[in-house]
């Protein structure tokens, strides 16, 4: 089973993710968000149209490639992928977005289908609210965070199982609601699965 938890910046995802693999333990696997990875770990981050492919380029096959290790390494747990192969289309440059898909030779509909459900917790950023959150890859504005989810959201809820999670001016309201929709989402994908 495998579920992506994805949002603009700011969106309560991680925390999300940490709370309810600590809630249910070896049954769930956290696939950490490549492009954090990636820059924390001193990826360059340039502004060249170019430079901004490429850099996609690489989060999206460490995405897919850290997605696939975990699911072999740990067959019979639920992965909670922060962030999805799709993500990438909101830091493309340009307007022609559809150039994403085709520059890594896949679909929408693909990569899409990789994933059981989603879950997409809207930016804090929605709400006028700071996003900073400890994260030091996050380096957009609050109309850049805003901006990023609407493309993120545009293109996440053509999926079937698509579950929307509002900003809130509380967080924890925010995150309860958000680990509501997670366990209701795999214990319907559970049930679907035995019948």
């Amino acid at each position: 089973m495998r579920i992506v938890l994805t949002g603009g910046p700011g969106g309560g995802k991680t925390t999300a993710a940490d709370l309810f693999r600590r809630e249910l333990g070896e049954q769930v696997v956290v696939v950490p968000e490549a492009a954090s990875m990636l820059f924390n770990g001193g990826f360059p981050r340039w502004e060249e149209p170019a430079a901004v492919k490429a850099a996609q380029q690489a989060i999206f096959h460490v995405q897919r490639n850290l997605e696939d290790m975990q699911k072999a390494h740990y067959p019979g747990r639920i992965l909670l992928c922060d962030r999805g192969t799709v993500d990438g289309i909101a830091y493309w440059p340009g307007t022609d977005k559809r150039g994403f898909f085709e520059f890594m030779e896949t679909s929408v509909e693909h990569e899409l289908s990789r994933y059981d459900a989603v879950i997409f917790f809207e930016t804090a950023a929605a709400g006028g609210m700071q996003i900073e959150g400890g994260n030091p890859a996050r380096v957009e504005t609050l109309d850049q965070a805003v901006e990023l989810d609407r493309c993120l959201q545009k293109t996440w809820s053509r999926h079937p199982q698509y579950t929307l999670v509002p900003n809130n001016r509380s967080f924890f309201k925010k995150i309860t609601m958000g680990l509501a929709a997670i366990e209701a989402i795999v214990e319907r994908l559970r049930r679907e699965r035995q019948s």
